[in-house]
């Protein structure tokens, strides 16, 4: 499955929606995903599972990459 992750790059700082960026990651659950992106020192905000059309739309975007975990 493929997730998108909302996250702030500095999880010691209170997160400003402006330096909210995000990432595509491929992974079996949004456990998963948090375990796999624990070690990085990121805050994540939301983790968003795309399915079909969103899926589709998302693969669209420049900046569609999808990383494992």
């Amino acid at each position: 499955m493929i997730y998108k992750v909302f996250y702030q790059e500095n999880m010691h700082e209170v997160p400003v929606r402006e330096n909210t960026k995000s990432m595509y990651v491929e992974a079996e659950s949004e456990r998963q995903v948090r375990a796999g992106l624990k070690e990085r020192g990121i805050n994540i905000e939301y983790i968003q599972l795309l399915e079909d059309g969103h899926l589709e739309y998302e693969k669209k975007s420049e900046n569609f990459q999808i990383e494992q975990v």
